[in-house]
């Protein structure tokens, strides 16, 4: 493990420290998958099980999530983190400063607040809901400012360089002990060929290390050229988590954080359309009748986002307006939030930034993301109908990047 890295007392270090070519797990993806384990072929594993047990998906997730948040490290400067759900991100940012609307929106005082603590507030809550459970990586070593944020949410992990004293303790005791702390080895090179097996069938391939920066984004083939420092910094925020985020997939990004990802979807319209509806509630949220919600003293921050779920929603489960189920929730009944004034709040908002993992095949694409505020895209190219796409961004004056980049991940 790297030198100089604070991670616990002596005798907790020596008691939980597991540096090994193998590590034994309880099952794989499902309980009857058994044996299950992870190894490396030469030398020791790169992880180091600081805290409670580790499991398959929960390592899927971690070492997809921290070659995320090294990767936006290395591309903005800032810390990074990422909150990751089967296999891919619910939400990844920076550690850009909150504003006062944001920390309402997502529960928190940002005067307590380190720059990595709020790179994971900001991941956690670009989708609230989807990060429930999550497991989470760092780009830096954990403090006690993100130990803190994370203690308070429901999280089954965290994979980071290291921790402060304060901050192993705060998470060894989270889950009555069990909560799953993971340490990784920043020097890890991972061989350049990797392999996989399938059904008896290896497959191998040359490792997705290629490096995202700003130089993708100079082929700029619409006839608006702007492309503003915010929007190359939210266009990579959102293409690399593209790069560790389940095909097909589309993201929004805003303000140097992800608000919507549409993972895993046959067609591209799907995912488009997916996380565009991610990005409009994480806009529906900043909206003043939300930000006053009169809320029940006794309700959780949990608690707090399936309402608002419900409240923003054009097709809840149940209305929680009516009478006999506000009671629930809320001191008092709360106002409705209509149709139009959703429709008027996202009519305003503007200079998202979208990636797409793929080429889009047709203009439909373009007509959904700017209703949910896009003004900037990168998306490899190479369709057949680039044209048609083209002159959609056009007739729409949206700036479009081709980067010849293809981000497919499997």
């Amino acid at each position: 493990m790297e030198a100089g890295i604070l991670t616990s007392s002596t005798e907790i270090t020596d008691r939980i420290r597991n540096i090994m070519d193998k590590l034994e797990l309880k099952y794989g993806c499902n309980p009857n998958q058994k044996p299950a384990c992870v190894y490396v072929e030469n030398g020791d594993l790169p992880i180091n099980v600081l805290n409670g047990k580790v499991g398959y998906i929960n390592l899927l997730d971690a070492l997809n999530g921290w070659q995320l948040v090294r990767d936006l490290k290395t591309a903005t400067g800032f810390p990074a983190a990422t909150s990751f759900k089967h296999v891919s991100p619910a939400g990844a940012a920076i550690g850009l400063p909150l504003s006062p609307v944001q920390e309402q929106m997502y529960f928190v005082k940002a005067s307590t607040l380190s720059p990595l603590a709020t790179a994971y507030v900001r991941a956690r809550g670009a989708d609230r809901m989807s990060s429930f459970g999550d497991f989470i990586a760092l780009s830096d070593v954990c403090d006690e400012s993100t130990a803190k944020c994370i203690n308070r949410e429901v999280s089954d992990g965290v994979i980071a360089p290291g921790y402060t004293p304060q901050a192993l303790e705060i998470l060894s005791n989270k889950k009555r002990g069990a909560y799953t702390v993971v340490q990784i080895d920043t020097s890890f090179t991972p061989a350049s060929v990797e392999r996989r097996t399938v059904f008896g069938v290896t497959f191998k391939q040359r490792r997705n290390d290629i490096q995202l920066n700003a130089s993708l984004l100079a082929n700029i083939v619409t006839k608006r050229k702007e492309l503003t420092e915010s929007a190359v910094r939210d266009l990579l925020v959102a293409m690399i988590a593209l790069k560790y985020t389940q095909s097909n997939s589309v993201c929004y990004a805003y303000d140097g954080q992800t608000i919507g990802v549409g993972a895993g979807q046959q067609s591209r319209i799907h995912c488009t359309r997916l996380a565009a509806g991610k990005a409009d509630l994480w806009q529906l949220r900043q909206h003043p009748k939300v930000l006053a919600l009169p809320y029940l003293p006794v309700l959780s921050r949990n608690d707090k986002d399936n309402v608002i779920e419900q409240y923003l929603s054009d097709d809840a489960e149940t209305s929680v307006c009516e009478d006999g189920i506000w009671e629930r929730y809320f001191s008092e009944k709360p106002k409705t939030l209509t149709h139009d004034e959703k429709k008027d709040w996202l009519s305003k908002i503007s200079d998202v930034s979208l990636a797409s993992d793929a080429f889009f095949p047709f203009r439909d694409n373009i007509d959904r993301a700017v209703r949910s505020g896009v003004k900037y895209i990168s998306e490899p190219g190479g369709s057949l109908r680039d044209d048609l796409v083209i002159q959609a961004c056009d007739e729409h004056g949206v700036v479009m990047a081709f980067t010849g980049l293809r981000l497919f991940h499997h």
